[in-house]
């Protein structure tokens, strides 16, 4: 099976939270903060949405920074997915 996004939604992969800070100290797995970093796995393909043209600025293989509480989680074939639009990613990872 595969996410095929509508319009002008992304599908996102988060990336594996830290579990150790940065001087080194292991965290359990409760105190883990939900990482706001994900990779692009599925683009929409743009269009008309709400009257206004849509160009996707993001593509496939793209690092990028969401917000916090955007999107729909998903789970398909026992993997992880968030679903947003465009507008709730706030920077790409170069």
């Amino acid at each position: 099976m595969k996410l095929v996004p509508l319009f002008d939604r992304v599908v996102l992969k988060q990336l594996v939270a830290e579990e150790t800070t940065a001087s080194g100290i292991v965290l359990p797995g409760q105190a883990k903060e939900k990482p706001s970093q994900a990779e692009v796995v599925a683009v929409g393909p743009g269009g008309v949405v709400d009257g206004k043209e849509i160009k996707m600025q993001v593509k496939v293989g793209d690092k990028v920074i969401y917000s916090k509480y955007a999107g729909t989680e998903v789970e398909l074939d026992k993997e992880e997915y968030i679903v947003v639009k465009q507008n709730d990613i706030l920077a790409v990872i170069e």
